[in-house]
């Protein structure tokens, strides 16, 4: 397998300054570092070149995206606003999202990353991609920014790959930890794009990613949410990839797969209550790889979301990049072997319960693609 591989030194620079966790630090709250800090996902990278996984990855240079391709998923109003307050020194360009001056450069950098990473797949370049961008995207909708989140990174390449590449049917796959709000509320009327959302019942955002979430009239069933319930390992994710998001693949018979790709499901993340260890991350990405092999001639692009426990974040990273290439690394995740033993990795009752509430009307998604 050829495996392409996103990165600019300039997605480390992304400033999200000081705070406690991710809160304003002042009175009685201390400042520290900002929870979305470079240190993930340099640690990632720095993994992949000390452990020579790097030397079997196809380079992909990153470019800024326009305003015309941010203006394809977002509205001109909200392109404007980041513009004008990385002009006016950086700030709040939104809630839980903070830039630095200049910073509007850095966040198109990271869309025009995910477009990259798309081009040279479509392109026949590499067989899938990586792309180790920054700041995370899935929490942006047409007219926000949110949790982090300023530009929706995979909406904009599925769009791009729509308008540029003329695919008919794009799939998103989300495992973040965290409800694709963004991306669903993006695409809820589109048909053409089936939206695809595993995480932490009752996480962030608030009340958001239930179930009966599923797509406007006209795209019914093309939006997909699986809340798993806190404290989900290994046994109920890879049920439910297993049981909802490939049969749903089949189902939709997408040309190109995007999986918005974060780790806060891991046991280690101080955001979410997950326990979804390095080996489940490698699992999931076979059962995906597999489906787009199947499905769209192995066309996979992932692209880098969430995840905030830097010591293990660069782990669960590799397992994703190995599998993706072929190659495997030798390095060992050191935490393997406790995460795996954690009592309930295996799928449970309550689980099992969530994930079949969940199952979509593949019916109505076939009819929806068609």
């Amino acid at each position: 397998m050829s495996t392409g591989w996103v990165w600019d030194e300039r997605y480390m620079w992304h400033d999200t300054g000081h705070a406690a966790a991710f809160l304003t630090a002042g009175g009685v709250l201390e400042p520290d570092e900002h929870v979305e800090r470079p240190a993930t996902k340099r640690r990632l990278r720095n993994l992949l070149e000390v452990s020579g996984m790097l030397e079997q990855l196809t380079p992909i240079k990153a470019r800024e995206a326009t305003p015309e391709e941010l203006t394809r998923v977002h509205s001109s109003a909200h392109v404007e606003h980041v513009q004008q307050v990385s002009a006016n020194g950086g700030g709040m360009a939104g809630d839980q999202t903070p830039i630095g001056p200049g910073g509007y450069e850095i966040v198109a950098l990271a869309a025009g990353g995910a477009i990259a990473a798309v081009d040279a797949v479509i392109g026949g370049e590499v067989d899938n991609a990586y792309a180790l961008i920054r700041p995370p995207g899935h929490h942006s909708g047409i007219d926000q920014s949110l949790g982090f989140c300023v530009f929706n990174n995979v909406a904009v390449a599925a769009e791009h790959a729509r308008a540029v590449h003329r695919l008919d049917r794009v799939a998103i796959i989300d495992w973040d930890a965290h409800h694709g709000n963004g991306t669903q509320e993006i695409f809820w009327d589109q048909p053409r794009v089936l939206t695809i959302s595993v995480h932490q019942d009752g996480g962030y955002p608030p009340r958001s990613g239930l179930v009966d979430e599923r797509g406007s009239d006209k795209a019914l069933a093309t939006n997909i949410n699986i809340p798993l319930p806190p404290g989900s390992g290994v046994g109920a994710y890879e049920a439910a990839i297993g049981q909802i998001v490939v049969p749903a693949l089949h189902a939709f018979r997408p040309d190109l797969i995007i999986v918005a790709c974060g780790f806060d499901a891991s046991p280690m993340d101080p955001l979410a209550r997950m326990m979804v260890h390095s080996a489940g991350f490698a699992e999931m990405t076979a059962s995906v790889m597999a489906a787009a092999d199947q499905l769209c001639g192995g066309r996979l692009v992932c692209c880098h979301e969430g995840g905030y426990a830097a010591p293990y974040v660069p782990f669960c990273g590799l397992a994703v990049i190995e599998t993706l290439s072929g190659h495997s690394s030798g390095v060992e995740d050191p935490f393997l072997g406790g995460y795996s033993s954690l009592p309930f990795q295996e799928l449970q009752p309550h689980q099992a319960a969530a994930i079949e509430s969940a199952f979509p009307d593949l019916a109505k998604l076939k009819e929806a693609a068609s």
